[in-house]
């Protein structure tokens, strides 16, 4: 995905925009799997989740400019504004509550 796609998508979505840096090889990235499809499915009135795959040769040009450099990472934006940043597992309960109240706050 080019950058400026990437760019475009998280300025416009009217929702927040979750994004996972992800690696196919990653135990961790794949332990996160299910929390995120949870999420998908139960704020996705609110939240846009966005995979995106570090050894993606598409995708380097994302992975160098955000400087990702572990997996997963979970950013939040909103209109193109970094709101929250975590790298590694994270519960479903608190990334949830996470989401809730970023939602919140843009109301």
């Amino acid at each position: 995905m080019k950058l400026i796609y990437f760019e475009n998508i998280i300025a416009t979505e009217q929702r927040l925009t979750l994004v996972d840096f992800y690696a196919t090889w990653s135990g961790a990235c794949k332990a996160i799997d299910p929390i995120l499809e949870r999420i998908g499915l139960a704020l996705g009135d609110i939240v846009n989740v966005m995979r995106i795959d570090i050894c993606s040769q598409s995708n380097i040009e994302i992975v160098r400019h955000l400087n990702i450099v572990s997996v997963p990472t979970l950013i939040l934006f909103s209109n193109k504004e970094l709101l929250w940043h975590n790298s590694g597992v994270i519960a479903y309960e608190r990334l949830r509550n996470i989401i809730r109240r970023y939602s919140m706050l843009r109301e």
